[in-house]
């Protein structure tokens, strides 16, 4: 017999931020998987060749995520009745992502030895690729971000993670050819595309508008960009930098370090990375109540990171040694620290989106920057390897928090002012 529901009763249904989180959480465990499974199947030594790929392509998707950001804030439901029209963002993404793989590949003879010095050119073209191929991704989603379509972009971030998982594992059982792994990491971005399309074209086309035309989005996106490039360098784009500035450490210790980093920094990064434009949108709809939303989120990502932080300390050498028990093994303090470093780039990631939302492109940027740029002084400095990766990884978020929380204290009391005036 069929139920029928009383008038005025209505279907509970997940909030966005819970659809959204389950996404990054479903991504997150196929990541760790990723980071597990690769090393233990090619040594941490051929790793950390990997490692540097798969720096540089995520340093690089990073960056192109300052697009994704400024789609977000821009993009509005269309009004009701209003005709379709050729998509503006879906032409901005064509434009970009070809200007995007020109790009790395002009560029690539000034940095591909240095950078892949053992593969060279044969690991440019799957970055360059999986890049230009980011540019569309980064479009859509941030149009399905600005108009709220939870459960396609839960699609989006959940399939894309799977993806690569299952196309490296598959290639790990051919073979552990570097390149061919490579080519696995980048080819999820474009198949996601082709994949979704049909199932998610309905909840877009013809449903969104930019609020800016093409001149102001080319400059507000480059000004997400230089933002989004610093956070990057300052996450995804760490191991390279890492390598680039510790020529002189064994192979094993740095994919040690490149491991032990990325196990322990993922879990409140990746969660708080992939909720920045949520939180641009939650804030920007929420203006009336933004110090109460801003305060509680933030305090909230405190709090698990202070528990992270002991949980690292106690448990995780036994279980790193579980997970890689033939290899190098960090000790607890230094699990410990590396959690804290992750609190403080949660904490950015979400200071940031604050002041994007009250449309401050300049100080948005400045403070990632400045962080990004703290990163690296950092890493050149006088210390011997272990002091120097900590050190960066301390101190440059805690310059973007300075700088973001600055701002938002000075406005939250002009804001007072206003009121009692």
């Amino acid at each position: 017999m069929t139920k029928v529901r009383p008038a005025g009763q209505r279907t509970r249904r997940l909030s966005g931020f819970a659809i959204i989180l389950i996404a990054t959480a479903i991504a997150g465990v196929a990541s760790y998987a990723v980071t597990i499974l690769v090393p233990n199947r090619i040594g941490l030594a051929e790793y950390a060749i990997f490692a540097v790929f798969w720096s540089s392509i995520y340093l690089v998707v990073g960056a192109l995520g300052g697009i994704q950001q400024e789609v977000t804030r821009a993009t509005l439901q269309a009004a009701p009745g209003s005709s379709p029209r050729a998509s503006r963002a879906r032409r901005f993404g064509i434009i970009a992502g070809i200007l995007v793989f020109v790009t790395v590949a002009a560029t690539a003879p000034l940095w591909a030895r240095s950078v892949f010095p053992t593969e060279g050119w044969n690991l440019v073209w799957p970055l360059a690729v999986g890049a230009a191929s980011y540019v569309m991704v980064a479009v859509l989603a941030g149009s399905l971000y600005g108009v709220t379509a939870w459960v396609p972009l839960a699609l989006m971030i959940s399939v894309d993670a799977l993806l690569r998982l299952i196309c490296l594992s598959i290639t790990l059982t051919l073979t552990r050819d570097i390149v061919a792994l490579a080519w696995a990491v980048a080819a999820p971005f474009p198949v996601t595309l082709l994949v979704l399309w049909p199932i998610i074209r309905g909840s877009i086309v013809g449903r969104s508008q930019l609020d800016v035309g093409y001149r102001a989005l080319s400059w507000n996106v480059a000004r997400t960009v230089v933002a989004a490039s610093a956070t990057a360098v300052m996450v995804s784009g760490f191991p390279l930098l890492l390598g680039l500035t510790s020529g002189t450490e064994s192979r094993g210790v740095l994919g040690m370090f490149i491991v032990a980093i990325t196990l322990t920094r993922a879990p409140l990064i990746v969660i708080a990375m992939s909720l920045q434009s949520y939180l641009i949108v939650h804030f920007r709809d929420n203006a009336l109540h933004f110090w109460r939303h801003f305060v509680g989120i933030l305090g909230l990502a405190m709090a698990a990171g202070a528990l992270l932080a002991a949980a690292g300390w106690l448990l995780g050498p036994a279980v790193y040694h579980f997970l890689f028990p033939d290899k190098l093994q960090p000790d607890g303090p230094f699990f410990a620290i590396l959690v804290g470093s992750s609190v403080l780039v949660a904490a950015l990631c979400i200071t940031a989106p604050a002041v994007l939302a009250r449309a401050n492109h300049l100080i948005y940027s400045v403070g990632w920057v400045a962080a990004a740029l703290a990163t690296i002084v950092a890493l050149v400095l006088p210390l011997d390897f272990a002091s120097r990766t900590i050190t960066a990884l301390l101190v440059g978020p805690s310059v973007g928090l300075i700088i973001h929380g600055a701002f938002l204290a000075f406005e939250g009391l002009r804001e007072r002012r206003d009121e009692r005036a």
